[in-house]
């Protein structure tokens, strides 16, 4: 028998309405390069501790060899699955038949702002785009669609926080073994 989403998520929303801290989540991850000196190499552990780590490279643009997925690979990939998700959620709850889901994200970033070349070019991404190539089962009602579309957009944790940037803390601590 396949859960549904509505099912797997009705006890979870009774627990967050009736204690709101139990929707307190906290997402990690760490990186655990071999060799602390290659400058061009490391591997970062989603969950750490999961058992699960990906290569991560460094952009030929800044000087790095571009031979793993780099950090903005990871946050287009980031985005990528998080909108995926929330699209076939989103769909599953509306009763909305899946044919065919792709979401492809770009990004583009002015690298002179990471090289610290000049000081008016930003260091970051300057534009994103996110495209869902969606394909339904026919007779679908367009309004339907419409509130898949909004919602999904809606429900998507990575989007919505590149759109509303938390604060960040940075610290460097001194490593004890």
């Amino acid at each position: 028998m396949t859960t549904t989403v509505r099912d797997a998520q009705a006890p979870l929303r009774t627990l967050y309405r009736n204690t709101p801290t139990a929707a307190m989540v906290t997402d990690h991850a760490r990186t655990c390069g071999a060799d602390p000196a290659d400058p061009f190499h490391s591997l970062v552990e989603p969950m750490d501790g999961c058992g699960v780590s990906v290569p991560v490279g460094v952009h030929r643009a800044v000087g790095g060899l571009h031979d793993a997925p780099t950090a903005g690979d990871l946050l287009c990939a980031a985005l990528a699955a998080c909108q995926d998700s929330a699209v076939r959620l989103v769909a599953n709850r509306l009763g909305i038949e899946v044919l065919f889901l792709e979401v492809r994200v770009t990004a583009q970033v002015d690298v002179r702002g990471a090289l610290g070349m000049e000081a008016d070019v930003p260091v970051g991404f300057q534009s994103m785009r996110c495209d869902i190539h969606l394909e339904v089962k026919d007779g679908t009602p367009p309004k339907l669609l419409g509130s898949l579309h909004a919602a999904a957009k809606r429900c998507c944790v990575v989007q919505q926080t590149l759109h509303h940037p938390p604060p960040v803390t940075t610290r460097f601590l001194p490593h004890r073994p």
